[in-house]
């Protein structure tokens, strides 16, 4: 017997060993910058974020990967794993995808027999794909049997948590202003959810140019606390 909820929160869960922790995207370089550096600006970033990074990239992926998965197309999935790559031009930001979706695989791999799953691990392991967490994420979430706009809102809400988290250690804020941030997001992270149901393809690689560059400069900060 499969339950959809359980797993869902089982994937999303903030505290899954895949190393999530250590990444912050860029922030830490926004941090330093003086950029983002109270409640307001935190917030303003995490939505940045959300609706014009990610919605255009890993949560596209994800759900387009979702729809692949459902035909078992290897092909078509290989080919996403392969854009992914493509448009994370930060090579910190191509690393730590890369990582978080190894490790993601290592855990649900051997929990879930799904020959899709299977067959895109048994390509990493060959070097026909890099393996990116977005995509392993949409693949895991199909054969889990979480429904497509459950997924997307499990991813959209992970990534606010560690965002969030991160503001919260580096900036600092205290935690009770993290958790109003994240609150905050519910209403935003419902629409970005529904919005990728069906993304627009064209408009993939579409973000903020500034989040590259952020996330460029962290590979030469004098120190640093996160890997990206």
């Amino acid at each position: 017997m499969t339950n959809p909820l359980l797993n869902l929160l089982h994937l999303t869960d903030p505290t899954l060993p895949i190393g999530g922790f250590s990444h912050s995207a860029g922030l830490e370089t926004y941090v330093q910058k003086g950029i983002v550096k109270d409640t307001e600006s935190a917030k303003a970033f995490i939505i940045e974020m959300l609706s014009k990074n990610i919605h255009y990239t890993d949560a596209a992926f994800v759900s387009l990967t979702y729809d692949a998965a459902t035909t078992n197309n290897q092909t078509r999935i290989m080919e996403l794993d392969d854009y992914c790559n493509a448009v994370k031009l930060p090579k910190e930001m191509r690393m730590a995808s890369n990582k978080l979706g190894l490790r993601l695989l290592k855990i649900f791999q051997p929990l879930s027999d799904n020959q899709c799953i299977h067959q895109y691990a048994d390509a990493i392991k060959t070097q026909q794909v890099i393996g990116h967490y977005c995509i392993a994420f949409g693949l895991l979430a199909n054969a889990l049997q979480v429904s497509k706009q459950d997924s997307l809102t499990g991813f959209y809400y992970n990534a606010a948590v560690g965002f969030v988290t991160n503001c919260v250690k580096l900036i600092p804020l205290s935690q009770q202003s993290g958790q109003a941030i994240l609150f905050s997001l519910h209403s935003l992270i419902n629409e970005l959810a529904i919005e990728n149901i069906q993304p627009d393809e064209e408009m993939i690689g579409l973000c903020s140019t500034a989040f590259d560059i952020h996330s460029m400069q962290h590979e030469r900060l004098y120190s640093r606390l996160y890997m990206s």
